[in-house]
């Protein structure tokens, strides 16, 4: 059959790759112009570090993706975040200087960013059958980077027409992309499960002392990840003593009220790991070995996150322009990402999952010596050009940066996948990948304290040794792995 335009509208696999695209490209705009942009404007690193916490929003993704599958219409999520989006891009594009209202609009971005994650998601996990995944997810990693490597483009531009111009090309792409997602095939009907409402989970949480606990430290873990950023509880300083009083009390209420609640034996209500808000987050931490799993996603990719976002401005200080960022560490970075991310995943394939993760992860923390060398050896502050031997060791730090962090990167999300219990995969997925996000963004964070108070050099070879403590928790991933493969096989068994 000949190919047509219309053939093409109609195949998934091209929507799932203009899908991830448009959510590729806003995280790049975030961690590939935003540092650059800023830090040519002469703001401080330790600024810059703060303003990657904003990217908490990733991590808490999950607190507000129920909203998204409650009102569906998932199309319309993903047009209306793309045009906000590009009105706070207009914003940049119209106003200079650093003020409160950048760290406002920054984190509009992240927050309409992340959302359009979630609607993304649950949208082509919807369009896809189970046997496509495997093309689909490939597909989907590639174009996810093209989508960020679009952003590097913007970024060379920079140089060329200004950074206005540069902000309003950006968001000229998410208009486009608000407009073609409206063409994408309509969602499918989904039947909702009317075992247990959102009242009923509610009703179970604030009876339970456990789930309470959970839920109220999830609460105080959040307020504590926002005042960092905004130090919003300086103006009210007995804050933090009548948080943890609420906190206390709300579980003693719930300790009164499963008292109660047993001396009746008149509760027939559903347990809360089936509810619609926190029951996959329940059902996910009852697991064996669940713990220490978490804590190497926390932590596996640390000493990656850690370096990545003070790399451009280290760029910047060494006195290479923006159109050698973008060309060298952003889109040929990205491309050798790429490459990394199929290798990693052909020698996970082959060596399998447990392996691919320490060997890969061992290449993934070595590179990050390679930056050592790098700001070492390479003068930045001063005022001068790089020499063409500074370019060569530059350019060699950024293509094992880069081509490493896609092995490590394809093992771990391997990893990830390998363990999601498979009949709810996109909420676990998600609550996942929000944990190894907040890792991210907190390590961001403190990069700015570290490479400010250290240096370039001394902080990059500081990343290479926190690579390392994830690895002591290698055996209760071989255990989680040898329980996830027997899980799985069990509903194979039976489905």
């Amino acid at each position: 059959m000949p190919f047509t335009r219309s053939s093409l509208l109609r195949s998934k696999f091209f929507w799932v790759a203009v899908l991830y695209f448009s959510e590729g490209f806003p995280l790049g705009v975030f961690y590939e112009l935003f540092p650059v942009y800023f830090r040519q404007q002469g703001v401080e690193l330790r600024d810059i570090g703060v303003i990657s916490l904003l990217g908490l929003a990733w991590t808490l993704k999950f607190l507000w993706a129920p909203a998204v599958d409650h009102y569906r219409h998932h199309r319309l999520w993903m047009a209306a975040v793309d045009l906000a989006m590009g009105a706070v891009l207009i914003a940049f594009a119209a106003t200079q200087g650093f003020g409160p209202w950048v760290w406002a609009a920054i984190g509009t971005f992240t927050v309409l960013s992340a959302t359009n994650d979630v609607a993304i998601d649950g949208y082509t996990i919807e369009l896809l059958d189970r046997r496509e995944f495997g093309l689909a997810n490939g597909i989907r990693i590639g174009f996810y980077r093209v989508g960020m490597l679009a952003s590097g483009l913007v970024l060379v531009l920079s140089d060329w027409i200004t950074w206005p111009g540069a902000f309003l090309c950006g968001s000229g792409i998410l208009a486009a992309c608000a407009i073609v997602v409206l063409m994408a095939p309509r969602e499918r009907t989904v039947e909702r499960d009317e075992q247990i409402s959102l009242r009923a989970e509610v009703v179970r949480i604030v009876t339970d002392p456990r789930s309470a606990a959970l839920v109220v430290g999830l609460a105080l873990g959040t307020l504590w990840l926002v005042d960092n950023v905004t130090h919003w509880s300086a103006a009210w300083p007995a804050f933090w003593a009548a948080a943890w009083g609420a906190a206390a009390a709300a579980i003693a209420f719930a300790w009164i009220a499963r008292a109660r609640r047993e001396r009746s034996r008149a509760d027939g209500s559903v347990p809360a790991v089936r509810g619609p808000m926190f029951g996959a987050l329940f059902e996910l931490l009852a697991r064996p070995y669940i713990w220490p799993v978490l804590l190497f996603v926390l932590i596996f990719k640390l000493g990656d996150a850690s370096m990545g976002f003070m790399v451009k401005p280290f760029w910047v200080d060494a006195q290479f322009t923006a159109t050698e960022i973008g060309l060298v560490s952003v889109n040929i970075g990205l491309t050798l990402s790429i490459a990394g991310g199929l290798v990693g995943g052909w020698y996970a394939d082959r060596a399998g999952i447990f392996k691919a993760l320490w060997v890969l992860g061992l290449f993934q923390a070595l590179s990050n010596l390679g930056y050592a060398v790098a700001a070492a050896v390479i003068p930045y502050g001063a005022g001068a050009s790089p020499e063409a031997w500074h370019r060569v060791v530059m350019y060699s730090a950024s293509a094992a940066e880069s081509f490493t962090g896609g092995l490590g990167t394809a093992a771990f999300l391997a990893f990830l996948m390998a363990i999601v219990d498979k009949r709810h995969s996109a909420t676990e997925y998600a609550l996942l990948s929000s944990v190894f996000a907040l890792s991210r963004s907190v390590a961001g964070w403190a990069g700015g304290f570290g490479a400010q108070e250290f240096g370039y050099a001394h902080y990059f070879l500081l990343t290479f040794f926190l690579s390392f403590p994830a690895y002591a928790l290698l055996p209760w991933v071989r255990r989680m792995l040898d329980f996830a493969d027997a899980r799985n096989r069990g509903i194979a068994a039976t489905g």
